[in-house]
């Protein structure tokens, strides 16, 4: 009942804390008999890491992937994939002076509350660095789901207000803030360093677009894509919304605009985003998630201690003024492991 596992037939239980010795996952589930090292789970650790340029936090975590079980000359074994990160750019002291303070927007108080005790170096679990273990373990999900011949890529659509107007997939991986409009990810830059000298932060829009996905995927009615997907993106930290297709938009839309006609060719639109009474129907798969901005800001807030005496408090670390270039890749391998997941439910229903 911990909730440190997420998964039913391909699933994942994450470990460590930020400034502890080391962060990582335990994947179940594997397929066996499938070539991966660690050089290919790497190359996701390294989107996800810390210090990659001016918008992201300074902390140097190389993120090294260490395979401790489940690979035999190269080939996944079927038992147990073990990955660990060992931390190298500790620095719990940075926090001595704020350990006894609740910070605004952190799970400091919350995590009180619920366990009587909390490790508050850097947030301890409940801290960003968690999701390291969710990129390696969506990275073996992933190269299970290239063999099924699907594509997964989640990007920067928005930050402080600054909109993307152009969706340019092949931009994604050329700006520090992962944006498919490469006008606005030249704003988006400018905001977030404008931010960052402030002692500021802000959130934005990342969206995902899925494709090749089988369609039937989904077990309704409790299991739905969809609330899979929703679930595995509100379990980030600093995800707070989620919307599929027109999402809000329909809303303010009639039946007969939102409707997804057919036609002998298939779908006519794709207003539902690739889901339908929670199953997959074989077009793209498209949502949104709304990234609060960064808790931790360098500007004197207003907060209680463990004592209930108020105080102000100022958060001294390193952290990122904007969270979506980062948030991405994490995106990214929660929509793997839902998909693999599902993949293998629907097997073992269909044979």
């Amino acid at each position: 009942m911990a909730g440190n596992t997420f998964g039913d037939a391909f699933k994942i239980t994450t470990f460590g804390e930020s400034h502890g010795e080391a962060v990582g996952v335990i994947i179940d589930g594997v397929t066996p008999g499938i070539e991966i090292d660690a050089a290919y789970i790497q190359v996701q650790m390294d989107r996800r890491k810390p210090g990659q340029s001016s918008v992201t936090s300074p902390r140097k975590e190389y993120d090294l992937v260490s395979i401790l079980s489940g690979v035999f000359e190269g080939k996944t074994t079927g038992t147990p994939l073990f990955v660990i990160l060992y931390n190298k750019d500790m620095q719990p002291t940075a926090y001595d002076d704020i350990r006894l303070a609740f910070r605004p927007g952190h799970a400091d108080y919350t995590y009180l509350a619920k366990y009587g005790i909390r490790d508050y170096r850097g947030s301890g679990r409940a801290s960003g660095r968690e999701t390291a273990g969710r990129v390696a373990g969506g990275a073996v999900a992933r190269k299970l789901l290239e063999r099924r011949g699907v594509s997964v890529v989640a990007y920067t659509k928005e930050i402080g207000g600054i909109a993307c107007e152009q969706f340019v997939e092949s931009e994604i991986e050329n700006n520090t803030v992962r944006a498919c409009d490469p006008q606005a990810a030249v704003r988006m830059v400018a905001m977030v360093e404008d931010l960052a000298a402030r002692g500021d932060s802000c959130g934005g829009i990342v969206e995902c677009r899925v494709r090749g996905v089988l369609p039937g995927l989904g077990e309704p009615v409790f299991d739905k894509l969809d609330a899979e997907l929703a679930k595995a993106m509100l379990s980030i930290g600093a995800i707070k919304g989620i919307e599929f297709g027109e999402g809000f938009a329909a809303a303010r839309m009639l039946g007969s605009e939102h409707n997804d006609g057919m036609n002998k060719d298939g779908f006519i639109t794709n207003h539902a985003g690739g889901i339908i009474g929670g199953i997959s129907t074989g077009e793209e798969i498209v949502f949104r998630v709304a990234v609060k901005p960064t808790s931790s800001i360098s500007l004197p807030q207003q907060t209680l201690n463990t004592k209930g005496e108020e105080q102000e408090i100022v958060t001294i670390g390193r952290h990122d003024p904007c969270i979506c270039p980062r948030v991405v890749p994490v995106v990214e391998a929660m929509v793997c492991l839902v998909l693999e997941d599902h993949y293998k439910r629907h097997a073992a229903m269909h044979g």
